[in-house]
């Protein structure tokens, strides 16, 4: 079973980005913009706060006709994060995913500390990799290249 460890260190790039609470919601989506990613950890210090997308943008920005100028990131962000550790495997991960719905996992530590982040898009890329190497041996085999 592979965890999210695996899979982090697998990820080309395992920069995470991050913003504070008191930012600009405009800061937030042009970092996103600028990195090409879905999504900031909220942190204060070390600490994660919270978590801001894109949907929490559309959903709480557009929608709701606010100022992307004068909106703070702490007023649309979601504050009740669920995380996982590095141990997790893969599979409690997009379980996690589906049933709450989320699109993005912070990793933390055992010292609350933030390590990574794992998208589903990250999972997805996993599944079809694991996936591609079965029925590569599965080939292997039939054809009798088994050793």
């Amino acid at each position: 079973m592979k965890t999210v460890m695996h899979l982090l260190q697998s990820k080309p790039s395992q920069a995470v980005y991050t913003i504070t609470p008191a930012a600009t919601v405009l800061e937030a989506i042009t970092l996103m913009a600028d990195k090409g990613i879905g999504a900031l950890v909220v942190t204060e210090g070390d600490r994660v706060v919270g978590i801001i997308s894109e949907r929490d943008y559309a959903r709480k920005v557009v929608l709701m006709e606010r100022s992307s100028y004068d909106t703070a990131v702490s007023d649309i962000m979601s504050s009740q994060v669920v995380h996982v550790g590095p141990e997790q495997s893969t599979e409690q991960c997009m379980t996690l995913m589906t049933e709450r719905r989320l699109r993005h996992l912070p990793v933390l530590d055992e010292a609350q500390r933030l390590i990574g982040l794992v998208s589903i898009g990250d999972l997805v890329k996993d599944v079809i990799s694991e996936q591609q190497n079965i029925i590569d041996h599965l080939e292997q085999y039939i054809r009798g290249e088994h050793g």
